[in-house]
């Protein structure tokens, strides 16, 4: 979980930085202001673009995350069924082991109730 925090921080941080830097230069650059305002756009469009492709793209991985993260929670449970139903029978045979062995006489107790 830390690591896509700090994934995402770094994200944030380099887009950030990305739109300061381009803006900054736009307005620092030495071009009428039509000129700038044109450029300004087309880079808006082209950034627009590339946040798209990005937020589709960490979409898709984190659709593939949570899907593997469901098929190993089915396998853990599958495991967890199995295990349960294993303990279940030996706790079982061991009841059955436990009541036979009080239900059957010991050699000394018939020869008491004998005499």
């Amino acid at each position: 979980m830390s690591e896509r925090d700090e994934f995402g921080a770094f994200l944030v941080g380099f887009v950030v930085g990305g739109l300061t830097g381009a803006v900054v230069a736009l307005l620092f650059a030495p071009q009428s202001g039509e000129e700038t305002r044109a450029l300004i756009k087309d880079k808006s469009i082209e950034l627009r673009d590339k946040a798209q492709v990005s937020a589709e793209e960490a979409y898709a991985r984190a659709e593939q995350l949570a899907t593997d993260a469901r098929h190993r929670a089915e396998e853990l449970a599958g495991e967890a069924r199995v295990r349960a139903t294993e303990l279940a029978n030996e706790v079982r045979e061991r009841g059955k082991s436990a009541v036979e062995a009080v239900r059957k006489p010991k050699k000394g107790d018939s020869e008491a109730t004998a005499a």
